[in-house]
């Protein structure tokens, strides 16, 4: 069963700073072994970023939560909070298009 993660980063930097720095993260991210997609969010009411992720399984997810690469997400920002949540994914709105 497919997995999403949401992580919700409070942080003090401009928007324009952290989408620089998620850009620049991305070929990182691409290479995360069982990581289906990942959305880049940003909350303009409150200034908070987030990430969606998408993995193929529970196992996949542990396994980057236990990564450097996941270990580097709040200093990456400048996080002053982060929120992670975990979901199963029950069913997509479009078929033929599971993650």
């Amino acid at each position: 069963m497919s997995v999403m993660l949401v992580v919700r980063i409070q942080s003090d930097l401009p928007i324009e700073e952290l989408e620089r720095r998620a850009r620049e993260r991305k070929p990182e991210f691409q290479r995360v072994p069982g990581l289906v997609q990942k959305f880049y969010g940003h909350d303009p009411a409150t200034g908070d970023a987030c990430g969606v992720y998408f993995f193929e399984s529970r196992d996949a997810l542990v396994k980057f939560r236990e990564s450097e690469l996941a270990k580097t997400i709040p200093a990456a920002y400048e996080a002053t909070d982060v929120r992670p949540e975990v979901f199963e994914v029950m069913f997509p709105l479009y078929e033929g298009r599971e993650l």
